[in-house]
């Protein structure tokens, strides 16, 4: 019985010094106590300790359940949302738009969650949210380490290089920018990050436009038109009109004529 107590003690007091002291190295959040799991969050060396919970049950020898805080970015399944583009209660919120990626955190009533990108089959969301991971406590092992720098933790699309204000650049020398003539019959297949403000190609007072919306750069020019067609989700397109987006696709050439098109394969908020 004093064992117990004895033991309980040192619980305790290990994890009030674990919400005390800053990390010593960088650490890995991972959704199990897996070297193996998907990593939520990487707490930089100097950070401050995150809090340690019970609410997942207690946590195995060598690892401790803490408290991560939002936001985060996450993908839900587009059936998982509502008519009203609200995430369902008790849906998954992935880390990446695949089901292997691992779960996020299952959304529950109250929970918060923003639209910012669509992914064919899949939705974007900035999840507010505080949720519940698991770090080494034990002797440190590689595997964890390799985990968290391999694992995304933000949205599989990269930050953008480019200001929004800028037509299509840095792309291999076989891909023209947008606006610019190509020869007959070229096809630029190589998908890339392009910038600008998406906007509604069409209107009463002009001839109807091969594609119904475009990226225009900060003047109001068209950078390209944009083939949204492979994104399943195309009535949430209006909610991003006038909005500057970051869109990943392949540029091809509109034929009989001097534009161009990017082929959407997702695009998300700027």
């Amino acid at each position: 019985m004093k064992i117990k107590i004895i033991l309980a003690g040192a619980g305790v007091a290990f994890c009030a010094a674990l919400g005390a002291a800053p990390l010593s190295v960088t650490t890995a959040v991972q959704t199990r106590p897996d070297p193996e799991a998907p990593v939520i969050a990487v707490l930089k060396a100097g950070s401050e300790q995150p809090a340690p919970t019970d609410k997942a049950g207690p946590a195995p020898a060598g690892w401790s359940a803490v408290e991560v805080n939002g936001p985060f970015e996450g993908y839900v399944r587009n059936r998982d949302l509502t008519k009203q583009l609200d995430v369902l209660p008790g849906a998954p919120v992935y880390l990446a738009p695949r089901e292997d990626s691992g779960v996020l955190a299952v959304f529950e009533k109250g929970d918060k969650a923003a639209i910012t990108g669509l992914h064919g089959g899949w939705t974007q969301v900035r999840l507010e949210k505080t949720v519940v991971g698991y770090i080494r406590t034990g002797p440190a092992e590689p595997a964890p380490a390799a985990a968290a720098a391999a694992a995304p933790t933000a949205p599989a699309m990269p930050a953008p290089a480019a200001p929004s204000s800028s037509p299509p650049a840095a792309a291999p020398a076989s891909a023209p920018p947008a606006g610019a003539p190509s020869p007959p019959g070229e096809i630029v297949a190589l998908s890339r990050l392009f910038e600008g403000t998406l906007a509604s190609s069409q209107s009463i007072l002009a001839p109807r436009r091969p594609y119904g919306w475009q990226l225009e750069d900060s003047s109001g020019k068209r950078i390209a038109y944009v083939d949204l067609t492979k994104l399943l989700l195309t009535d949430q397109i209006e909610n991003y009109a006038g909005r500057a987006v970051v869109v990943l696709g392949s540029i091809r050439p509109v034929r009989e004529s001097k534009d161009f098109v990017i082929v959407a394969d997702g695009f998300r908020l700027k």
